[in-house]
């Protein structure tokens, strides 16, 4: 008799302005498991973050128009029921492991890992606490720089302190030109270079969109756009390393030239650096990794200056898997294929919920005679 196969709940939407993201990498995870030895439902989160179930997310698959699916999905559901949102994850049986396809938002920040959590299931890449942390720049900055990985410096700004950081004093701190952006979100969104005081006030604006917390960053001259893989749980290897040169004129990569047009873009996978600079850039995302207590998978982004210094620039947990992302790309050319990658993903995913299976807690009665005199009065009670 066959093994059975195991049963994986595919993930993917959500309400993030990565959400149409999502949906392309899930696809290219969806066609690529090995259905001889994996049973594959599909949920996707809608952009209020209600889950559809695996019936209208493969119509949204299949090419379905997503908003009429969606308003189909929703007519008769009774929004009272505190679980509503999630009812449709009962509409399969048996799941044996989570995969999550969501970037940003609600997939990266610790959001479905707690519910993962709650259910007591395996699921791909990192933990609560580490992808709340990772997710967040301005976390992930201060963990690297208390633990020495060279990263750029910057100020954080929140709607209340605004006033107190005019262009004129982060510019003289900084440098003329700033980057800003959104301290929790991925895919370049809200993201902007400015070098004069109308520009950067107009950043502001368009971050303070996305978050209440935002960073404002120095700018590296002439820099280089590299990126790493990780893969692993307490023991993590780094790939080869990639390259990203964005068309003459652009001032980096943003979110058109990554998944709107990615026509002008070049590749250097792998890319040829000094053997000493590719070797440290390797060590500091397996630092980095290490310190944010990352697991599964992340790609670590760099920006190389114009002396071959390498500063790390922020960590992507759940990273992109469409066609022309980078983490898979990084793993083909280091020796792991596509297929080969998934596998090993819900391998360490299924290690490190077992690990976590072995953790002790104790759990002590207490009666009426332990719990001591209280500190509220009969006065204070009432």
């Amino acid at each position: 008799m066959a093994d059975k196969k195991l049963h994986i709940a595919l993930l993917f939407g959500g309400n993030s302005s990565e959400h149409d993201v999502s949906k392309r990498s899930a696809h290219t995870v969806y066609d690529a498991l090995d259905k001889d030895k994996y049973e594959v439902s599909v949920f996707m989160f809608t952009k209020d973050g209600f889950l559809l179930g695996n019936e209208d997310s493969m119509k949204i698959f299949n090419g379905a128009v997503e908003d009429e699916v969606v308003a189909e999905a929703i007519k008769d559901v009774d929004f009272s029921n505190p679980l509503a949102n999630l009812q449709n994850l009962s509409e399969v049986k048996d799941v044996d492991l989570f995969y999550p396809v969501i970037h940003g938002n609600m997939g990266e920040d610790g959001t479905v890992q707690g519910l993962f959590r709650l259910l007591n299931k395996p699921y791909i890449g990192s933990g609560i606490a580490s992808s709340g942390v990772s997710f967040d720049k301005d976390l992930t900055k201060q963990l690297l720089t208390l633990h020495g990985i060279r990263n750029t410096k910057y100020v954080v700004v929140t709607l209340e302190t605004r006033a107190d950081h005019p262009y004129e004093e982060c510019a003289a701190k900084l440098g003329e030109t700033l980057f800003i952006k959104p301290a929790r979100q991925g895919s370049s969104v809200g993201i902007h270079k400015v070098a004069n005081k109308e520009d950067f006030e107009a950043a502001l604006d368009d971050a303070f969109r996305y978050d209440y917390k935002v960073l404002i960053e120095e700018t590296i001259n002439s820099p280089r756009e590299v990126e790493c893989s990780v893969l692993g749980n307490r023991e993590a290897k780094a790939s080869k390393l990639g390259a990203v040169v964005v068309p003459e004129g652009d001032d980096f990569y943003d979110y058109n030239n990554k998944f709107v047009d990615a026509s002008g873009v070049v590749f250097e996978i792998p890319v040829e650096l000094p053997e000493d600079l590719t070797k440290e850039i390797q060590q500091m995302s397996l630092d980095a990794f290490r310190v944010l207590d990352n697991r599964g998978m992340a790609r670590m982004d760099f920006l190389v200056d114009e002396n071959n210094v390498p500063y790390f620039g922020e960590v992507n947990t759940l990273p992109g898997f469409t066609n022309i992302s980078l983490y898979p790309q990084l793993w083909a050319v280091s020796g792991i294929n596509y297929k080969a990658l998934i596998d090993e993903l819900i391998r360490l995913a299924i290690a490190e919920f077992d690990d976590n299976a072995k953790l002790h807690y104790d759990f002590q009665e207490l009666g009426s005679e332990k719990l001591g005199a209280g500190l509220l009065t009969d006065e204070d009670k009432k």
